[in-house]
């Protein structure tokens, strides 16, 4: 089977269209979807993708949060349907509480962009099952308000129950706690994170690399995880 793949498009998305790519490189069908409708067109699986959606007024993601197609959203994550919020559409996951937290303006109150050092601490979702557990990656960040806040309790329960996806490495770019990246759910079906793993899904188009100038393709291997999940889900 070919895996559907929807990307949903928010006012004020601009990485949209390079989740779609991201998609089609891992072998999947990307489906554009509309923030405003409340079809998801039988997709298989959800990316929620980074930008500015509504200008980030109010908070960022807290709007689109709120946005008509986020009820089907929330419906397909309680059925265990793979869901990837990247920046934007993290913080869309965390306004919606599909996932615990939130995400504040960067401790240093500039916007970043960096290649940024991740270790995978959860290699059992949906989104991260081909990586393994303590593995270094390298994905671009490009954010203003990434840092990731949270009571005490709930920071407790996120590391006990092992719901931290990603931690940054080497340098923590906008003060997050316990240098959090990326978080999961309980299921492992829901995951979001603040650098922008289809930003380096090709050759000659990623990060930096010692192999060579822009070789960097640790973020495809998001999308082919999520591929093989649904793909092992219809069996």
């Amino acid at each position: 089977m070919t895996a559907r793949i929807g990307v949903i498009t928010f006012p004020g998305s601009l990485d949209d269209r390079d989740a779609q790519r991201a998609v089609r490189l891992a072998g999947a069908e990307p489906v554009a979807l509309w923030h405003g409708s409340h079809d998801l067109d039988g997709v298989d699986a959800l990316v929620l993708p980074g930008g500015f959606s509504y200008g980030d007024y109010l908070r960022a993601g807290a709007i689109a949060a709120l946005a008509p197609i986020m009820s089907e959203v929330k419906d397909a994550a309680a059925k265990g349907m793979p869901i990837l919020g990247i920046c934007n559409g993290f913080q869309m996951l965390v306004e919606a509480h599909l996932l615990p937290g939130g995400l504040i303006r960067n401790a240093h109150q500039q916007f970043i962009r960096r290649d940024q050092r991740l270790v995978v601490e959860n290699a059992d979702t949906a989104w991260t099952s081909g990586f393994e557990a303590g593995q270094e990656i390298v994905i671009p960040l490009k954010n203003a308000d990434g840092g990731f806040t949270c009571s005490a309790e709930t920071l407790q329960r996120i590391e006990g129950e092992g719901l931290v996806t990603f931690r940054y490495r080497g340098v923590n770019p906008n003060g997050s706690l316990d240098d959090i990246a990326g978080l999961a759910n309980e299921r492992g079906n829901v995951v979001g994170l603040m650098p922008h793993p289809e930003h380096a899904v090709e050759l000659g188009f990623g990060p930096q690399t010692p192999a060579a100038m822009r070789s960097g393709t640790d973020g495809l291997t998001f999308f082919t995880s999520a591929v093989a999940a649904v793909v092992a889900a219809a069996v």
